[in-house]
């Protein structure tokens, strides 16, 4: 991290200071800004599982983050990492195995004692309806079209495509899913070091960054073609308030 992007970090939450104490003694209007549960309320819950996305809900987050992988047998399941982990200290790989067999002992949890189990796709869809929240839904390495039109399919059947918005590292992906589906959004998950999110214009991406990689200008770039801008990951008062005093669309949290 910068030494300029530390001063500017720390400017923005002195300000928040501020503007929170003006708040007391007169009305101070606040950004627009919907807080996103990254991989639902993941720093006290276990995270990508049912209860981490109920409790995102409850938590008063606006949607939440997931990532999906696909199984052996085609079923799409949340889960960061390409490892299932269990409370037996036993190890899957998820694309290698059956949905039957990953979810036949559950999940490690650290987070509390509460026995959790791999959360499909559909469960989480299910989740963010009942709450009417945004659904951020990355898709973890290389999808076929086939894969991405079955996702599309699933989002539509259980939830409303206009509040899920599909996530990529991988370019390919987002092509594959704008060719099927050129009227829904988009995002390029963007970090450190990555380089050519010029693309997204041509085709009409949103971006969704590491806040230490955005910069104002791409920011004000976004906007001005109308595209929207989301940050990750805001987990204490100093990047918070620096994430909004950027004047984002959204802001994800493993905390807030």
């Amino acid at each position: 991290m910068s030494f300029q992007l530390i001063l500017k970090m720390l400017s923005a939450f002195i300000l928040s200071i501020f503007t929170a104490i003006g708040g007391l003694f007169m009305p101070v209007e606040t950004p627009n800004v919907c807080m996103i549960g990254h991989r639902g309320y993941s720093s006290r819950y276990l995270q990508n599982t049912e209860l981490a996305f109920i409790q995102a809900a409850k938590h008063g987050s606006g949607g939440a983050e997931t990532d999906i992988r696909a199984t052996s047998d085609g079923i799409y399941v949340t889960s960061h990492n390409s490892e299932a982990v269990f409370e037996d200290g036993s190890e899957m790989q998820i694309a290698e195995h059956t949905y039957a067999e990953l979810t036949a002992k559950p999940l490690k949890n650290t987070k509390t004692r509460d026995t959790v189990y791999l959360c499909t796709l559909e469960r989480y869809l299910e989740i963010m309806k009942e709450y009417d929240m945004v659904c951020f839904i990355e898709l973890k390495g290389n999808f076929s079209q086939e894969q991405v039109r079955e996702i599309f399919t699933i989002c539509e059947e259980k939830y409303d495509l206009s509040k899920c918005i599909m996530q990529s590292f991988e370019f390919d992906n987002l092509l594959k899913a704008h060719e099927m589906f050129p009227e829904l959004p988009l995002m390029l998950t963007y970090g450190e070091g990555d380089e050519g999110y010029e693309r997204c214009f041509e085709y009409g991406f949103s971006i969704d960054a590491d806040y230490k990689a955005i910069t104002e200008e791409m920011i004000k770039e976004f906007h001005d073609r109308g595209l929207e801008v989301g940050l990750w990951t805001a987990n204490d008062p100093i990047s918070l308030a620096y994430c909004k005093s950027l004047g984002v669309d959204y802001i994800e949290s493993d905390v807030y």
